[in-house]
This record gives C-alpha cells, structure tokens and sequence, in this order.
C-alpha cells in the first residue's frame, strides 16, 4: 500500500519507532539514521544474547544508516536524504533538529514536498515544550495515573508504554494524512505530536466528566467510572468481567445470576442508578459468581448475551487461536537470535497479505546500500566516509 514512499526516519527509543514499524509494515521504506553507538534501545529492555528483543519489535522491516550528525559531513548526507525522500521523523527534543541542520523551518524551505513529523513528549511549543519525557511523565502528568487505580490507592502506571504508543499511532495517522493532502495541494505539512496531548484526547469518558461536570473524575479500581455492572468481579478461582452498559443486557445479568427483580429496585433502574450503586449491586453480582469457576460464569453469562469473558496474561493472548487466527505474530529470521517473532499492525486490509515481515537490521547494516541507491555515491566516497568515523 506504502510501496514507493520513503521515510527517513531519526527516531529512538519507541513513540518513533513504533510509528515508522507500521508504515514499514505497509510496504514504506524506512530508512532508519542511528549515531553512531546506536539507537539507545538497542541497548535496553529485555537482552538476549546481546540482542535488545524490544528493539527487534518496534524496528522490523526498516533499513539502518549509522551517520554521525555532529560532523558537517554527516549533516550534509541527512539533507540529501531528506532531498530524496517523502517523510521525515524525528523525536529529538524541540529544538534540536534545527540546530543539527534537518529542522523542519530549513528543510520545508528547501523540499516544499517533505511531509515532516515531529514526535515530542509535549509539542513544538508550549510551557513544557523543552521538558524532558518518557512515557511515565507523559502518564503521570495527562491525568491518566490519577485515574488508574484503586480508589483507596495510589495513583497507577499502566502496565505499557502508552503514552509512546498512542503517540507512535496518532503520527502515523498524522503522516499518513499529510501525505494524502500533499496529493491534493503538492506541498507537505509540519505534522507536531505530542505524548501528553496524546494520551490527554485518548481519554473521552474522564474529558466528559471533567468538561461537563466540573470536577476531576477519581479512581474508581476495576470498574466503569459511569456504567454498572461493567467491570471485574470474582469468582472462586479468579476473576472474570461483565460488561452489561444498557437496561436490557442488565436484566439479562439479573436473570443469569437468580434475581430477575433486580432491575425494578429504585437503585437498579437505570444505568447512572446502578453506576451510583454499584458498591450495593457488586456483592449480589458475587454471591453469584463466587460460587462458580471464572468459565462456568464466563459461560453462564454468555450464554445469556451479556459480553463476559476471563482475564488473560499476555501469554494467553498471544497463544491464543483468536490472534492466530487474525495473523498478529509472525516469525521471520534473525542473524543472531535465529527465527524469532514479530508483531505486526493489527489492521486488516483487503487484498493485502499479512506475515511477510523482515526483522530488524543490525547497526549501519544498509549504510552502503543507502548511499549508493539512493545517494549515487561509488564505492570509494563510501569507504571514505566509512574510514572518517561519518558513517
């Protein structure tokens, strides 16, 4: 679908990477500049043999150019690239980009058409534009730890990058867009990302709280801040969830657990009455469900057409013939870690195969290939550059 766009790609770490992985996965080459030690996640997360395997995740399919962008030299080589080149990424600080030459003001200037995307933990501007970030800080300041949690506990990190991702995913969405209007009006666009604004329009039910309500909405632990029954309930071997949002899924849930008279209670007759009651509704939910294993209730509540289902781990998701099926992993040859397995986007396109992933490249293992494909260098300005530390 993306065959014959090319993205030059300055990123590190993973809000970045996680972007270009999927356009890479849509037929885009990326071709990938890393300093020369590397992108810092090469060097970090889960190591085996040497290998950073959450590097390997986020940087399948993309080409590697190790360059140096303190050297003249090498800042000329990345202005000639972007030349030749539909996309550009980058996640340094803002700021830092300009100063090395490959800013979005000098080479929008220069390539009308360069659609350029800037990933950034709180935009191009702002009071805490120049505020470092990683994902937690993005998290703990977009008011998503406040919401995550028991009520009685402390404000919670979520058990993933988030604020990265939904970043990496909103400007992948952003580029893609801009390169669509490109082929209306002929010019790119600036495409500005930030974690914090991110993760802050990812949270419609907190926004409708607060904008509406007037007051910031509280942790509320393992249920629905504003629905009831919608959450996780015990059984006698762990825990299942119920998800009953409307009048008529609760009187199937009422039915299901022996008290059809339920729904007529004052305090159960409609949704906001059952999500103000829920501390009421949950015990009579678990006198039921404690009595049964998490699939007899999963069943039990299945069968009656109310969204129930058990709690997995990643390892059950991942085994499981539902993401067999849609094709989520799939496994591809690497030089060090043999055949090992890749994700790849989870969007199904018509006529488009899935499963046909390259893995990750190894430092500067296309610098030669990029600079003679696409630069028309020789071999021996290659090997000189090569030989000055540039490359």
């Amino acid at each position: 679908m993306l065959e014959g766009v090319r993205v030059l790609d300055f990123t590190r770490v993973l809000a970045g990477p996680y972007c270009t992985a999927m356009l890479a996965d849509l037929g885009a080459e990326v071709i990938k500049v890393e300093p020369p030690q590397g992108d810092d996640q090469r060097h970090m997360g889960r190591m085996v043999q040497g290998e950073s395997t959450n590097f390997i995740l986020n940087n399948r399919g993309k080409k590697s150019i190790r360059l140096d962008l303190k050297r003249d030299e090498g800042r000329r080589i990345a202005r000639e690239l972007a030349a030749r080149s539909d996309v550009l990424i980058e996640n340094f600080k803002p700021g830092v980009a300009g100063k090395l030459g490959i800013g979005y003001a000098e080479l929008s200037e220069l390539f009308p058409r360069l659609v350029y995307c800037s990933i950034s933990g709180f935009g191009q501007n702002g009071p805490n534009a120049a505020r470092p970030s990683y994902d937690v800080v993005a998290q703990a300041m977009s008011g998503l730890m406040s919401l995550t949690g028991e009520a009685d506990g402390a404000p919670t990190l979520i058990g993933e990058s988030v604020g990265d991702i939904c970043a990496g995913m909103f400007a992948a969405w952003g580029v893609m867009a801009a390169l669509y209007d490109r082929e209306r009006g002929g010019r790119g666009r600036h495409v500005d990302v930030a974690m914090f604004d991110s993760l802050l329009a990812m949270q419609p039910t907190a926004l409708a709280q607060y904008l509406f309500g007037g007051a910031a909405p509280a942790r509320v632990g393992n249920r629905h801040p504003l629905s009831s029954p919608f959450g996780a309930y015990a059984a006698n071997d762990g825990h299942l969830v119920i998800a009953a949002a409307n009048d008529k899924l609760f009187q199937a849930v009422a039915d299901t657990i022996g008290r059809p008279e339920l729904p007529a209670d004052p305090r159960f007759r409609t949704d906001g009455e059952r999500s103000r009651n829920d501390a009421e509704l949950r015990p009579l939910i678990e006198a039921w469900s404690r009595t049964l294993s998490v699939q007899e209730a999963v069943a039990a509540m299945s069968r009656a057409g109310v969204p129930a289902a058990p709690i997995q781990d990643t390892a059950q998701a991942v085994d499981s013939e539902q993401a067999r099926v849609r094709q989520l992993t799939t496994r591809a040859p690497h030089p060090v870690l043999g055949e090992t397995a890749l994700v790849e986007q989870p969007v199904h396109f018509s006529g488009m195969r899935r499963g046909e992933l390259a893995t990750a490249p190894a430092l500067g293992q296309h610098s030669a290939e990029v600079l003679a494909q696409v630069l028309g260098m020789d071999a021996s300005a290659i090997e000189g550059l090569r030989a000055a530390g540039v490359i």
